[in-house]
């Protein structure tokens, strides 16, 4: 009986392999004829059984696979890729547990070939703005050949495009992790006839000096992009609302490149946003000491004190901003609301005051300040006016401050000057 019964299990499996074969051949004639549906219709038959079969028909399987998906792929179904890609590696994680590879090459052209065609297709949709799509292909990519690093991480600034924050900070952590760091060398000559610099390999850079066909042989080296993907890190904890993990990627950021005033001006917008203006003035501080001469640092450090009610320092930081820059309006214009901020102060100590001669005494003391202050703040844009004579934030400022005064003369003239 028992024997009866390993007959009839012997004949099914017999069978089933017959099957299997059978499927795969036509499978195979079927992409013979560019058919290629019929050929995947026909694999489809094998696919819950073909895991059973022995390894070389499962390495020939899997390697049909892979190009009857591959060709899907070329031809629009792009999900078709990543299930391409796992059947290669089936055929070659088969074959190399076997030790027999009659079908590797088949896969390893396969990956090496679609590797290339995701890249293409990756520039293409970002031509296209269609950044999410290029950032999958380009991880892909990067995914069949691990050691272009470049590809992962053109796969994170793509997602980056596609405002798909989640999955560009897994991009910059694993950039990170596997310690990628991007910089490269180009090698340049003058072309003698053309005049040009041009850029080529090291080797026929030099062949080309020695012919005497170029000259001016030089070697330049990008820098490093590791501070930039640990400050893209830091950006994107920010924009998803991580504010600690924010902060601990600046630190390592500020690690990186201790003299980047960029990170410092990062890490002090965050701070900003987390309602620490204290902390937030300090790193302005710091970051206008590493780049004395930004302007934009200098006026950002103004707007801070100016709404921290320091305004003095805010005034001498505008100034310090017009003499790098002159013509920097927004500087002109909070110099100026500086003194008419300082002669608003003195208003509610003007409206507390009585009746008595000293009250009367000091209430005119107060206003000839304040209108003191007014003109200030006046004369301050009447300056901007000479070289920005048709400004009308400056012109209404003006406008606003002689209607305060009382000087209905100037009131007038930049009421005309308005077009009013």
């Amino acid at each position: 009986m028992k024997t009866k019964v390993l007959i009839l299990l012997a004949i099914g499996i017999s069978a089933m392999g017959f099957s299997q074969k059978d499927e795969i051949k036509a499978a195979e004639k079927a992409m013979k004829k560019g058919d290629v549906a019929a050929a995947k219709s026909a694999l489809e038959g094998a696919t819950s059984s073909i895991d059973g079969a022995d390894e070389r028909l499962q390495a020939q399987y899997y390697a049909l696979k892979g190009n009857v998906y591959y060709d899907l792929a070329k031809n629009g179904d792009e999900s078709a890729f990543q299930t391409a890609i796992d059947a290669y590696n089936k055929v070659i994680s088969v074959e190399e547990a076997s030790g027999k590879e009659k079908y590797t090459s088949v896969a390893a052209q396969g990956l090496a070939q679609m590797t290339s065609d995701l890249v293409n297709a990756a520039v293409e949709d970002n031509n296209n703005q269609e950044f999410g799509k290029a950032a999958d292909k380009l991880y892909m990519s990067y995914k069949l050949s691990p050691n272009d690093t470049i590809y992962l991480y053109y796969a994170a600034s793509s997602a980056v495009n596609a405002q798909d924050y989640e999955n560009a900070l897994t991009y910059y952590n694993e950039l990170k992790d596997v310690g990628y760091d991007g910089s490269s060398v180009s090698f340049t000559a003058v072309n003698v006839e053309t005049g040009e610099v041009e850029t080529m390999d090291k080797t026929t850079r030099d062949l080309y000096v020695k012919a005497g066909t170029h000259k001016d042989p030089k070697e330049e080296k990008s820098p490093s992009k590791r501070p930039e993907i640990v400050k893209n890190i830091a950006l994107i904890y920010q924009q998803l609302g991580d504010s600690d993990k924010a902060l601990a990627a600046y630190s390592d950021a500020r690690t990186e490149d201790p003299n980047d005033v960029n990170l410092v001006l990062g890490e002090a917008n965050l701070y900003y946003a987390m309602g620490d203006k204290d902390k937030f003035k300090e790193l302005m501080a710091e970051a206008s000491a590493m780049a004395p001469d930004n302007a934009d640092l200098l006026y950002n450090i103004g707007v801070i004190n100016m709404e921290q009610g320091n305004l003095m320092e805010a005034r001498e930081t505008y100034k310090k901003v017009l003499e790098i820059d002159p013509g920097y309006i927004n500087a002109l214009l909070n110099l100026s609301t500086t003194y008419v901020d300082e002669g608003n102060g003195l208003i509610d100590e003007m409206n507390s005051l009585g009746n008595s001669r000293s009250d009367i005494a000091r209430y005119d003391e107060l206003k000839q300040q304040k209108d003191d202050l007014f003109r200030e703040g006046a004369q301050v844009l009447e300056e901007a006016l000479k070289s920005n004579s048709d400004n009308q934030s400056v012109l209404t400022q003006l406008k606003n401050i002689y209607g305060a005064l009382g000087d209905t003369e100037n009131f007038m003239r930049m009421k005309k000057l308005l077009g009013e």
